[in-house]
């Protein structure tokens, strides 16, 4: 695999030693986007992480819609034969409208997996677009309007104390 550079701009408030957000391209916000969908397991795996995290349970779940949990094939799916209107996982569950037992095995078929994406670019982001990421890893488009509302925000007072440091990264 050759090596990738990737550039960061640094907006940088000299008066309180703050850096205000950075400037990044595609290959920065997919690759940070990407290492937000690992398992937390995999960090302490590649050394990121001291062994037995004390904060692991504490950290929200990654995977905010249930269509992204892969649901095993092991996993069993039963339905009620007489009004058909509920599911169970259970064999035992009685049906809140008939009354009898939900235990006819049905099948699992997941949707098709839909492309989001508007381009064959691969990724999570657009590459024409340039984006603003700020100290909590939100990243957004960068526009004019945005960086104004953070200088305001962060009550930056002299904007000759603002200053843009360029970070070259290398990724082997």
């Amino acid at each position: 695999m050759a090596n990738s550079k990737v550039s960061l701009k640094l907006l940088i408030d000299r008066s309180c030693h703050k850096v205000l957000f950075a400037e990044a391209g595609k290959v920065f916000v997919d690759f940070m986007l990407y290492l937000s969908e690992l398992p937390l397991d995999s960090f302490q795996v590649i050394g990121l992480l001291k062994p037995e995290p004390t904060w692991l349970t504490q950290v929200p779940l990654l995977l905010t819609n249930k269509s992204e949990i892969p649901i095993s094939s092991e996993e069993k799916y039963y339905i009620c034969l007489d009004c058909r209107r509920y599911i169970s996982d259970d064999t035992t569950t009685i049906c809140p409208s008939c009354r009898l037992y939900i235990n006819s095995e049905v099948i699992y078929i997941a949707p098709p997996a839909v492309n989001t994406s508007s381009s064959d670019e691969g990724g999570f982001v657009k590459g024409v677009v340039t984006y603003m990421v700020m100290y909590d890893l939100v990243a957004k488009p960068m526009s004019t309007i945005s960086c104004i509302t953070v200088i305001i925000k962060f009550n930056v007072r002299k904007v000759g104390a603002l200053e843009e440091k360029v970070v070259d990264m290398t990724m082997a």
